[in-house]
Parts: C-alpha cells; sequence; structure tokens
C-alpha cells in the first residue's frame, strides 16, 4: 500500500479499498478475523496524516510506503489460531527498489528451490512467503543478479515471479501478457497496470500460462508491484544460457 503527492502537493492513497481486500482473502486463509474494510482505510488514512511530512515530494519517483500487518498474539503454543489478534500499519518513504534505481535488471532462474508449494499459500500475502525467498535472494546476490525468477512448484517450466513482485512482459506484436498461477500473488499493482494497458493505452493483454520457453522471444519484460512499481528487466540467465530483452538490454 502507498501513499503518494500529486502535482498540486495534495496526498492519495493508492487504491486501499483492493488491499483492504487482500488482506482480508490472506486472513481467511490462515484463519485469522478480517479487519473491516472501513477499519482498514482509517487506519491507513490515520497513518498518512500522522506522517505527511514524510511523503516524498511530487516529480521524485519516491512514496510513502505502508505496510499493513495482522499477528496473532496470546500464551497459546500449540498449532491453532490465536485467541487474540494485534492490527497495526508501519509507514516508511521509499525510493526505487533497486539500487541501481530505474535501469535494467538482471534475473537468475531458480529452479533448484521453490518459493511455494502447489496448492499451498503462494497466493497469500503472508510472512512466510518472503521467508522462503530469502536464502535464494541472497544466493542471486552473492552470484552478481538483482533478483531470483521462479518457476512454477509442480513443473518447474512455467514463470511464476520472483520472491517479492510479479512479472509483466510485452511480445514483439505488443501484446501485455503476465503469468497465470494459483501458486503467485494477484498483485494489486498487477492488476492497475493491466487494466490501464487495456482500458486506457487499448492494449491487448492475456493473463495465461507462460512457458520458460517463451522467454527469448519477449520484446520486453518488467518486475511490477508496491515496492518495484515497474522496473525493467536486462538480462535473464537460466543456468548457462543468457537471454536479453531487446527493450531491456538498450
Amino acid at each position: 500500500l502507498k501513499a503518494y503527492r500529486t502535482k498540486d502537493g495534495s496526498v492519495q492513497l493508492f487504491r486501499p479499498n483492493m488491499n483492504a481486500e487482500r488482506l482480508q482473502r490472506t486472513a481467511d486463509r490462515l484463519l485469522m478475523p478480517q479487519v473491516p474494510t472501513e477499519k482498514f482505510i482509517d487506519a491507513a488514512k490515520q497513518v498518512v496524516r500522522a506522517n505527511e511530512e514524510f511523503v516524498p515530494p511530487y516529480g521524485t519517483g519516491a512514496t510513502l510506503y505502508l505496510r499493513p500487518l495482522l499477528i496473532g498474539v496470546g500464551d497459546m503454543i500449540g498449532v491453532h489460531p490465536a485467541d487474540a489478534y494485534i492490527f497495526t500499519i508501519f509507514a516508511m518513504p521509499v525510493g526505487n527498489y533497486f539500487k541501481g534505481g530505474l535501469v535494467p535488471t538482471n534475473f537468475l532462474i531458480q529452479d533448484e528451490y521453490d518459493r511455494a508449494a502447489p496448492n499451498g499459500t503462494g497466493h497469500i500475502k503472508a510472512g512466510l512467503n518472503y521467508a522462503m525467498s530469502l536464502y535464494n535472494i541472497v544466493d542471486a546476490h552473492n552470484k552478481g543478479f538483482d533478483e531470483n525468477m521462479y518457476l512454477d512448484p509442480a513443473t518447474r517450466t512455467y514463470v511464476e515471479e520472483t520472491g517479492g513482485a510479479n512479472f509483466i512482459f510485452v511480445t514483439k506484436d505488443g501484446k501485455v501478457v503476465t503469468p497465470k498461477s494459483n501458486s503467485i500473488l494477484p498483485s494489486v499493482t498487477r492488476r492497475s497496470l493491466m487494466y490501464v494497458a487495456k482500458e486506457y493505452l487499448g492494449l491487448e493483454v492475456e493473463e495465461r500460462k507462460i512457458a520458460k520457453d517463451e522467454l527469448k522471444d519477449f520484446a520486453e519484460a518488467g518486475l511490477c508491484g508496491t515496492a518495484a512499481v515497474i522496473s525493467p528487466v536486462g538480462k535473464i540467465v537460466d543456468h548457462d544460457t543468457e537471454i536479453c530483452l531487446p527493450s531491456g538490454m538498450e
């Protein structure tokens, strides 16, 4: 969830209702009580008001990042739902997702370890999904890459996402394509981008399974998410094979 400053100096929240719905879906899957949409939006607005001086200026590309958190508390140690919960939101100003800024990024295809399990919890916004990707992120960084590209956990032949963001691709004939899978997060940012592409820009969009073998045929690729926004992808390395995306390399 993000707050950003508009050209006239006012501050806006980016689709808080959609983020509230995502938290509610996550809560249902983890047997936690839902946070009502009205309470979620009111809390987000209170946090932004309290931190308005830290919302970056318009035109900088930076925003105020909000992280809603719902956590079970109590003195029980058994494997069952908690009897009490804390809902909180913290905020911090953020700039570009990658240290180098808005420049082409390099990805390492990871097929030795899975980020999520088939029919598991890869599609919900839970801390465990980030924990599962930490080892691979550090490994990728140590090898000189910006991030990992995960493949589907069932066959390891279809593109999924990174440890914290989704992918979008552009075909050579201008179609915008994004991976479809029940083990990746249904990103609010990705959904918004696809809507803008179709409804405002008149582009053809498609959500479908994307085979790893198709990567070499795309004209462009990007990483998208609340933090990443849209980050261009320049190169994807699959073991000994380098796949260079024309637009990203330029």
